[in-house]
This record gives structure tokens, C-alpha cells and sequence, in this order.
């Protein structure tokens, strides 16, 4: 295996609390030394004016396979991913079948293997064919390398179901990956309940729906004294139950992601599908709560919830598309336009929040550039403008309202394991 000398970039390891002009030397597939001034007769990779991290990773993508691959596959899922700059994703369990017994997680391993062109972690379902009634064999998917487990798309209702998932988690240390809503509650609704959606003639969807939930699963968790993650945080209530459970002692972690920081339930209103998620944009007073729980702590993580749909699905009245968008390749730039930029968050705090936390929080040995460690590693350019462009997406899905914005901040190289890829638009 080839040896780099990274040279001139400012680096940035929250993990170790280095943020300073250093030099790193990968040999071998690992971080071999960090320092100043360093002399190899490796190659030199010139990162001038760059930013040098830890691979981000991504604890939240949905690559569609098995089941779905006319949406996405791993090999175009993990495509998009280096584009982004993540070199670790894990990808959630509702394919079809969805990723419920040892069987189906070993054969997406074997694919994994095959086809993936980063670090692929696998999340399995809580519940046996995600439906909510009868929880799965944590002990035998873990032990097949499942990192944590989710039933995300759906919640589980059942609070005896829930609570019993929670028990195993805590004996398996296993963590669960929570979609909170109330189904009750959200019914058919399209987008948020409110004003906005009255006007469009839109069913809404209201945030108690969401938050109700949350406080449901924190206090299941609290009983039991087990972890839990909540995913994709969309309502202001949310984050401030969320902010009151962690000063309480409960051990929950929380993300949210970049489309809920960049857009609000106004963007619906040209009647894009691609603004259709779920949880579905919230108002500007949600949005901007997310940013405070930021910098505050309270929200650990921005993950993608990348979600592929082809045009085709996505090509209908609102109404009737599926939930949902991609956000792999566009999740770096809008946080540097939506946090950094705007002096939210440091770029020791982004760097925290895109690959130091999910790491510590799923316990996979990545989001660190010590000495002795995989190197996985982005370099980023933290002035580049470029405009995103649907011809350019490695995604085999094109749903994103992002298309045709003007985008600032992006990865300029990946190293996986130590093997350098530069970052084109067709890679």
C-alpha cells in the first residue's frame, strides 16, 4: 500500500483536541505519525488552505439494498458518500426484506464486501419485519456485526415491545436508533400542521406527533436505565425534552439533519415533492431551536437521512410521493453554509458533530486522526463554491431540492484506510 504525506492543512481532531498546521504521515493504511515539519519519501499531498479531519460518518443512510436497487445500491450509495466527504456510513434496515435476522445481514455484508467504496456499518431492525410487534434477536445480530438497531420509517408503538427492545439493548450494549412518531397523531399528513399547509390544502403533520414520542422513548429508556438515540430531531419541543433528560442524567444522544437547519415548511409551497421528509420541514422558529441545540450539546450528531426515491416516485402530486430526500453528497456544504458561516458552530464543533460523535456514539473505531489509527481522513475546502447539479450526483437517485443552489464548502480528497481518492464530479 502506497504512503502519504499530508502537508499544509490546518488540522482539526476534536478527539484529541488538535486544531493546528500539522503535517500526517499514512503508512501502511494508518495514521503512522502526526507532527510538524515531518520528511518521508512517501508522497506528498499538498492540503494548502485546506481543512484536515477525521472521515466524516454518517450514522443515518438508507442504501435501499437488497430490495430496492433501482433507488440506490452500495455501490452508488457509498459513490455519493466519498463525494460528501464521509469515509464511514451506516445504513439503516428498511430494505425489502429489511435487516432482521443474522441470514439477511450476512448476505449485505458479502455485498458490502463486494461492492462498497467506504466503511459500510450495518443497522438491524428492533422489531421482526419492522412492524412493531415482536422484537428481533439483538444477541445474534450484533454477533453478526450489526452496530446498532432501528425500526426507522416507523416507530414502535407497543410500549411493552418498546420497553423489552430497550431491556436487550442494555444487556447486548447495543444501541437503539429511535424514529419517533405517533402514527395517531401524523396520520396521512404531507408536511408540518399549521398555517402553511392549510393554505396549500396540504393534510398536516403535528409535532406532537414527534415529540410526544421522544418523551415516550426517553422516559421507556430512564426505566430501564438503557441508551437511546433519537433520530432525525425536527421539532423545537423535541430539543428542549431532549436538553431536560441529558441535565437529568438519562443516557440519550440525538441528531438532526442539514435539510431541517437549511429549509422550512415554506419551501413547500411550490408543491416540490423533493421538500416531502419525514419528519416533514418545520417552522423557522424549529429550525432555528435545532441550530441552538447545536451549540448547545443537546444534539449530538447531524446525520444525512439520506433517502433515495427515483424520479419516477418522486414525479407525482405531492400528496402521493413518498417521503424523503438524498443528502450525502450536499450535507458538508449546507453545514458550512448554515452553522459555520453563520458562526453557529466552530469547525472544531462541525468536525464534533459529523464524525467524532458517531463514532463514539454507534463504538466503531473511527473519527480520530491519532497516531496508530485507520486512516480515514477528508480534506476539505472550506471556500470552495461550486453549483450542485443533477448531471453530477453519484447517487443513482436524484431527489434533492438542492439541485441548481450555489453551495459553498466541499471535500476536495477522502482517504479510506489509507487509500487516497480525489473528489471529481464522476469520481
Amino acid at each position: 500500500m502506497k504512503n502519504y504525506l499530508i502537508k499544509n492543512g490546518r488540522v482539526i481532531d476534536p478527539a484529541d483536541k488538535i486544531d493546528d498546521m500539522l503535517d500526517i504521515l499514512i503508512s501502511d493504511g494508518k495514521i503512522k505519525k502526526i507532527g510538524k515539519s515531518l520528511n518521508d519519501k512517501a508522497e506528498i499531498v499538498d492540503a494548502g488552505g485546506m481543512i484536515v479531519a477525521p472521515g466524516l460518518v454518517d450514522m443515518h443512510t438508507h442504501l435501499r439494498e437488497p430490495g430496492r436497487e433501482d433507488e440506490e445500491t452500495v455501490l452508488t450509495g457509498t459513490l455519493a458518500a466519498i463525494k460528501g466527504g464521509f469515509t464511514s456510513i451506516a445504513c439503516m434496515p428498511n430494505t425489502e426484506p429489511p435487516l432482521d435476522n443474522p441470514a439477511i445481514i450476512k448476505s449485505l455484508k458479502e455485498t458490502i464486501k463486494r461492492d462498497a467504496r467506504v466503511n459500510v456499518f450495518i443497522i438491524g431492525s428492533i422489531t421482526e419485519g419492522r412492524a412493531g410487534k415482536r422484537a428481533t434477536d439483538f444477541h445474534k445480530m450484533k454477533k453478526v456485526g450489526a452496530v446498532a438497531v432501528s425500526d426507522d420509517g416507523a416507530s414502535v408503538d407497543d410500549d411493552a415491545v418498546m420497553s423489552g427492545a430497550l431491556e436487550q439493548s442494555k444487556e447486548e450494549n447495543l444501541l437503539i436508533i429511535a424514529h419517533c412518531e405517533d402514527r395517531k397523531m401524523s396520520g396521512d399528513g404531507v408536511m408540518n400542521h399549521g398555517f402553511i399547509a392549510t393554505k396549500l390544502g396540504l393534510k398536516g403533520v403535528p409535532s406532537e406527533s414527534e415529540y410526544e414520542r421522544v418523551k415516550r422513548d426517553i422516559e421507556l429508556a430512564k426505566k430501564i436505565s438503557a441508551r437511546i438515540h433519537i433520530a432525525h430531531v425536527s421539532a423545537k419541543e423535541s430539543v428542549d425534552i431532549i436538553r431536560r433528560a441529558k441535565a437529568g442524567g438519562i443516557k440519550v444522544t440525538a441528531e438532526t439533519a442539514p435539510h431541517y437547519l437549511a429549509l422550512t415548511e415554506e419551501c413547500c409551497a411550490t408543491y416540490d415533492s423533493n421538500t416531502k421528509m419525514n419528519p416533514p420541514l418545520r417552522s423557522k422558529e424549529d429550525a432555528d431551536e435545532l441550530k441552538r441545540g447545536l451549540k448547545d450539546g443537546t444534539i449530538d450528531v447531524i446525520a444525512t437521512d439520506h433517502a433515495p426515491h427515483t424520479d419516477s416516485e418522486k414525479d407525482v402530486e405531492f400528496a402521493f410521493a413518498p417521503f424523503g430526500i438524498i443528502g450525502l453528497e450536499t450535507a458538508l456544504s449546507l453545514c458550512v453554509m448554515e452553522l459555520v458561516e453563520k458562526k453557529i458552530l466552530s469547525w472544531p464543533e462541525l468536525i464534533t458533530k459529523l464524525s467524532v460523535n458517531p463514532s463514539k456514539i454507534l463504538g466503531i473505531d473511527r473519527g480520530t486522526l491519532k497516531e496508530g489509527a485507520i486512516a480515514d481522513i477528508v480534506i476539505i475546502d472550506p471556500g470552495k463554491e461550486y453549483t450542485y447539479e443533477k448531471e453530477s450526483i453519484m447517487s443513482r437517485s436524484k431527489n434533492s431540492p438542492f439541485i441548481n443552489w450555489i453551495l459553498k464548502g466541499k471535500a476536495s480528497k477522502v482517504f479510506v484506510g489509507g487509500g487516497q481518492i480525489t473528489v471529481t464530479d464522476n469520481l
